[in-house]
């Protein structure tokens, strides 16, 4: 199978966190920063799917893919992921996983789906996380299929694909303020168990 190209898919609103998601501040950075490097740290050829209005900081070294307008469904930016790719699978993770890591993508990436359209995460109760996955071409179809009103998780369900569980703790999003303060807290204290590095 050929190596996926890794896409981080930031064209939502985000209205919960008032707008402009991918710039959101956390520890200092932009937010899609660090989705960005877990994903540049996994394979060599890495985009960003946004939509034309989306506010992102200075980037390099990633391809810039832009979602029409409409609709605005979390779908619509996957099927265009797999419509930039040019034929090769994508290796998917939304904009507001800061947690995510190089170590969980490769697992993703390097799993066998077998015969099914892709491998998709799900957390250790079993829960499909539809948009961190790694998307065979063929998938493209049904995903387009299904119509810019459907389920995102039922619609990937509907795939059939294979599963990978991943810890929880990757797992943790920002879509509020509420959910911001409480990244910012987790990142304070793994600053703070770091082992202080003298000159």
């Amino acid at each position: 199978m050929d190596e996926p190209i890794g896409v981080v898919l930031a064209g939502g609103a985000g209205r919960r966190l008032g707008g402009d998601k991918a710039i959101a501040p956390l520890g200092g950075r932009p937010l899609i920063l660090y989705a960005l490097a877990a994903m540049r740290a996994t394979v060599p050829v890495v985009a960003i799917v946004t939509k034309a209005a989306t506010v992102l900081p200075p980037l390099t070294g990633v391809e810039h893919w832009v979602e029409p307008d409409e609709p605005q469904h979390p779908l619509c930016g996957l099927v265009h992921a797999l419509h930039g790719a040019g034929g090769r699978p994508v290796l998917v993770c939304p904009v507001d996983l800061p947690f995510i890591d190089a170590a969980t993508l490769r697992r993703l990436a390097a799993a066998d789906p077998g015969d099914a359209p892709a491998v998709v995460a799900v957390d250790p109760a079993g829960a499909l996380q539809p948009l961190l996955g790694c998307f065979r071409p063929q998938a493209r179809a049904a995903l387009e299929a299904a119509g810019a009103d459907a389920p995102m998780r039922a619609t990937v369900a509907a795939l059939g694909p294979r599963t990978l569980t991943v810890a929880e703790d990757v797992l943790q999003n920002i879509n509020s303020q509420k959910d911001l303060d409480a990244a910012e807290a987790r990142l304070a204290a793994q600053e703070s168990t770091q082992p202080n590095v003298k000159s």
